[in-house]
């Protein structure tokens, strides 16, 4: 008998999982990159985003409206081509396991530090204080997700709350009138500065890919998933663009303020030094959230593969709660050895987290693609529109792309015909 996934996730917590996603570490350095690379023409390049974007997650809406399923992009692959390519995106995703989420990890455990006691903020024996607050992440993660899927998209949809909230707050106590919120004139000088901020701040929404493989959790996906998708994207625009004006209005960015430092800079000036602590703990939940649903999707991926090619695996089995747990742990221990092998060897996690997204816009490309193939009418010249659009956002990671292009290309060759062949055969053995 095939197993499922419980159908537990509603609309309110849909949209909780992607809107958090999508903020997660990027509402405490983007908005105030993007000003200092635009000035005030990146509230324009916020708007040329969200258009730009809407598409894409329309797309994704789409095929996961009519295609709800675990493997998400991958199986969406499957649809459009063949059984080869999907399990090639499978690995390419999973590829992203061991460098993109210990660098996410390593950046909410500089939050996580500062929450620790004082007796663990300077470590354990031959555990240093931010290497804790990493494990105990992963920690966090693992319980989470063995609560189940529900208990997962409540918890961030309160992070999401708890988010909008603070940007609320900043407009009320920092003044902001509608001098503010308008939109500065455009000029031919501006579209070097907004296509400069427009290329950082494309990963803002890098997110809705990880998002596809949890439509068959939804209660009604149908209905559900795709409106979760684009109220999900539209409240992360808003929130991004909100936290722009006041970013803007106080000049937190470069060379006043560091990136990562605008958000706590901002809210010493507008609140003192009384709510340090609350920042600290919404800045750690944001970036967390992003990390719980990628790591959340990739077990399903892992799960989903093992239940359409290895049924009998044990990566398939799934606990009272719905949860594929042996896909879990086996996700966890390879989060863990990730960020253990970068504190040894003191990797540039910047970097990896080029290389990282280099993978994660071919993903959005190939499901693009997918797409194309798999929808009529409307949706399919939506579709062509989507995959020129990630194309042109493709070209323009310049040589990280490589590193995608290479991954899939080793991935998608025919290892098994070559190595069948490389055999000799049984009847011409003396």
């Amino acid at each position: 008998m095939t197993q499922q996934l419980k159908q537990d996730i509603t609309l309110l917590g849909g949209i909780g999982q992607l809107s958090t996603t999508l903020l997660g570490t990027g509402l405490f350095m983007i908005p105030a990159i993007a000003a200092n690379l635009a000035g005030t023409w990146s509230l324009w390049a916020w708007l040329i985003l969200f258009i730009a974007i809407c598409p894409i997650a329309l797309t994704f809406a789409i095929l996961g409206q009519r295609y709800p399923n675990a493997g998400g992009t991958a199986y969406f692959v499957r649809q459009a081509f063949n059984p080869k390519t999907e399990r090639s995106v499978a690995w390419l995703f999973l590829s992203v396991l061991p460098v993109g989420l210990p660098a996410a990890i390593t950046l909410a455990g500089g939050f996580g530090h500062a929450l620790l006691p004082n007796f663990l903020s300077h470590g354990i024996g031959f555990l240093n204080g931010h290497y804790l607050a990493e494990l105990l992440t992963i920690v966090l993660i693992l319980t989470i997700t063995l609560m189940g899927s529900k208990s997962s998209s409540h918890f961030q949809t309160l992070i999401a709350l708890s988010i909008f909230a603070l940007v609320g707050v900043f407009f009320w106590q920092g003044h902001i009138g509608l001098d503010d919120i308008s939109m500065p004139s455009l000029n031919s000088s501006a579209i070097l500065p907004i296509g400069t901020a427009l290329a950082v701040m494309f990963w803002c929404f890098v997110g809705i890919e990880a998002f596809t493989h949890m439509g068959e959790e939804f209660k009604n996906p149908q209905r559900d998933f795709p409106i979760a998708i684009i109220l999900g994207c539209f409240v992360a625009g808003f929130i991004y663009w909100a936290c722009s004006v006041v970013i803007l209005k106080f000049h937190a960015f470069e060379p006043n303020i560091s990136a990562h430092s605008s958000i706590p800079w901002l809210s010493e000036q507008l609140l003192g030094n009384k709510l340090a602590a609350v920042i600290t703990v919404i800045g750690y939940f944001a970036c967390f959230a992003s990390i719980n649903l990628y790591t959340q999707s990739m077990i399903r991926l892992v799960w989903s593969q093992a239940r359409d090619y290895k049924p009998s695996s044990r990566l398939t089995h799934l606990s009272k709660r719905g949860v594929p747990t042996t896909a879990t742990y086996a996700v966890a221990v390879v989060l863990f050895l990730s960020i253990t092998f970068g504190h040894l060897t003191n990797l540039d996690l910047e970097t990896l987290v080029k290389l990282a997204n280099s993978v994660f816009v071919l993903l959005y490309l190939l499901a693009m693609l997918s797409a194309y193939r798999l929808l009529t009418g409307w949706a399919k010249y939506l579709a062509g529109f989507s995959t020129l659009l990630c194309s042109v956002v493709f070209l323009c990671l310049g040589w990280s792309m490589l590193y995608a292009i290479s991954i899939f290309a080793v991935l998608i060759l025919p290892w098994g015909k070559w190595l069948k062949k490389g055999k000799p055969s049984l009847s011409n053995t003396p």
